[in-house]
C-alpha cells in the first residue's frame, strides 16, 4: 500500500509559555491565546473540528467531544526558540547547543573577512527589524550600493540589498560568501537574504525572493531517512532551505500561507507515496515579529478557511500532522519568538475519532510517528504515537 503523510507547520502558533520560558524572557506567552483574547475570539470551526480547542482554552474555539483528530501539544528540549532548531527537532534532531546571537551586532573579525571577500563595505550590523532598517538605510544603500546587515534575537545573519542595485542572483552569491565565513564559533543558524524593490519617496518593501542559508543538521533527519528508503519527500516554502536542502527529493514555491497550502494540496492530489513538509509563514514573519495580533487572528482566518483544500484531497490512509515550530506571541512587548509549547493535531481520514496524546516530551515524537508509519526503524530519542491513532486509543502520556 503507498503511504502518505502531511506535516503542516503553522510558523510561531504557540500555545503556552515551557516550564523554562523566564529563562529567555518569555513569562506569560501564550501564543494562541493571547491573540484570540485581544481580538474578542477567534472562528476557526475547521481547526475547532479537529480539535485545536481540546489543547488549551482558546475564546472562540470549542472544546469539541467528537475531535476529528487526536490532539496533544510537544515541548521543545532543544535549547533556544528559532526556526531551525524548532524543525529539526520536529525530524528527530534536538540541537542541544544553542546557536551563537549577536544582540551587539557582529564582531569586527566577521565583518572584516566578509567585506574583504565581497570588495565593498557594509551598512548596519547591529538587529532591527527587517521592515525598519531598510527604511532607515535604504536609500543610502542605493546611493552607495552598500549591502544592509543585521540580525536579531534569533541566531541571523540577514543582507537585505536592493533588487535593482544587488540583484537577486548577487544577493545570493553574497549569502553564500557569508555562509562560508560564518562556521565554528560564529556559526548562526542561517544566513538570509532579504531582497527589497521602492524608493525613497514610496518607500521600500521587502519582495518574496528570500532565501535561507542554514546550516546542514548535525545528524540523519526523518527527510534523510525517508529519500534513502526511496519515498519522495517535498518541501514547500521555505523547508528546503531551513534542511540546507538534505534530503529534499522535492521542492514547491510559496510566497504566502494561501500559496503554502494550495501547493500542499495539489502534490497530494498527483502524489502516489511519500512526504510533504509546508510551513506556513505569514503568522511569524508579517504578524508575531510586528506585533500584529489582529494581522495574526486573519491569518488564522484564511488558513482554516483554506483547510478544506488539503483535508479535502487526502486518503482513508493517509497520516497529517499539524503543529508548530515555536511560538511568536504578538501580544508582548516582545518582538521576538516564545518559549513555547506547540499544537499537535495528527489524523488519518479513516479514523472517526480522536482522542487526548497528552504532553509530548519533545518535538521528535513527531519523526518516530512518521518513521514508523512508513515501515522504518525509527532512529530517533522519541515515542511514537503511531498505534495511538491507528489503534484508537488514548496515549500513554494522557
Amino acid at each position: 500500500m503507498s503511504k502518505r503523510a502531511v506535516i503542516l507547520v503553522l510558523d510561531g502558533v504557540g500555545v503556552g509559555e515551557l516550564p523554562d520560558a523566564a529563562e529567555y524572557g518569555d513569562q506569560g506567552s501564550n501564543t494562541l491565546r493571547n491573540v484570540a483574547k485581544v481580538v474578542g475570539g477567534l472562528p476557526l470551526p475547521h481547526l475547532e473540528q479537529l480539535g485545536l480547542g481540546n489543547i488549551i482554552e482558546i475564546c472562540g474555539v470549542k472544546t469539541v467531544t467528537a475531535p476529528r483528530a487526536f490532539f496533544g501539544k510537544m515541548q521543545e528540549v532543544s535549547a533556544g526558540k528559532d526556526t531551525t532548531t524548532g524543525h529539526w527537532e520536529i525530524a528527530g534532531v534536538p540541537v542541544f547547543k544553542p546557536f551563537p546571537t549577536y544582540p551587539e551586532g557582529f564582531p569586527e573579525e566577521v565583518v572584516d573577512r566578509f567585506v574583504k571577500a565581497i570588495g565593498i563595505g557594509i551598512l548596519g550590523n547591529y538587529p532591527a527589524s527587517g521592515t525598519k532598517i531598510i527604511e532607515d538605510l535604504g536609500s543610502e544603500h542605493v546611493r552607495t550600493g552598500k549591502p544592509i546587515i543585521y540580525t536579531s534575537a534569533d541566531s541571523v545573519f540577514q543582507i537585505a540589498a536592493h533588487e535593482e542595485v544587488i540583484p537577486p542572483e548577487r544577493l545570493y552569491e553574497l549569502c553564500e560568501v557569508a555562509r562560508g565565513i560564518l562556521v565554528g564559533e560564529h556559526g548562526v543558524a542561517r544566513v538570509i537574504a532579504r531582497p527589497f524593490i521602492g524608493d525613497e519617496t514610496t518607500g521600500y518593501t521587502r519582495t518574496p525572493r528570500r532565501r535561507d542559508f542554514s546550516l546542514p543538521p548535525p545528524a540523519p533527519t526523518l527527510l534523510d531517512i525517508l529519500s534513502e528508503a526511496g519515498y519522495p519527500v517535498c518541501g514547500v516554502g521555505k523547508i528546503p532551505d531551513i534542511f540546507a536542502q538534505r534530503g529534499i527529493t522535492e521542492k514547491l514555491p510559496g510566497k504566502d500561507n494561501r500559496e503554502i497550502i494550495l501547493q500542499t494540496a495539489a502534490w497530494l492530489q498527483d502524489a502516489d507515496q511519500g512526504l510533504i513538509w509546508a510551513n506556513c509563514v505569514d503568522f511569524d514573519t508579517l504578524y508575531g515579529h510586528r506585533n500584529d495580533p489582529e494581522g495574526f487572528a486573519k491569518a488564522l482566518a484564511e488558513v482554516d478557511s483554506l483547510l478544506p483544500k488539503l483535508l479535502g484531497v487526502l486518503r482513508d490512509e493517509d497520516l497529517c500532522i499539524i503543529t508548530a515550530d515555536h511560538g511568536c506571541d504578538p501580544t508582548t512587548t516582545s518582538t521576538d519568538h516564545s518559549r513555547e509549547y506547540v499544537p499537535l493535531l495528527a489524523f488519518t481520514p479513516k479514523r472517526g475519532l480522536g482522542k487526548n496524546l497528552g504532553v509530548r516530551q519533545t518535538f521528535s515524537d513527531v519523526a518516530a510517528t512518521i518513521s514508523e508509519f512508513f515501515g522504518l526503524i525509527p532512529r530517533f530519542n522519541a515515542q511514537s504515537f503511531l498505534r495511538d491513532i491507528l489503534g484508537g486509543g488514548a496515549s500513554a502520556r494522557s
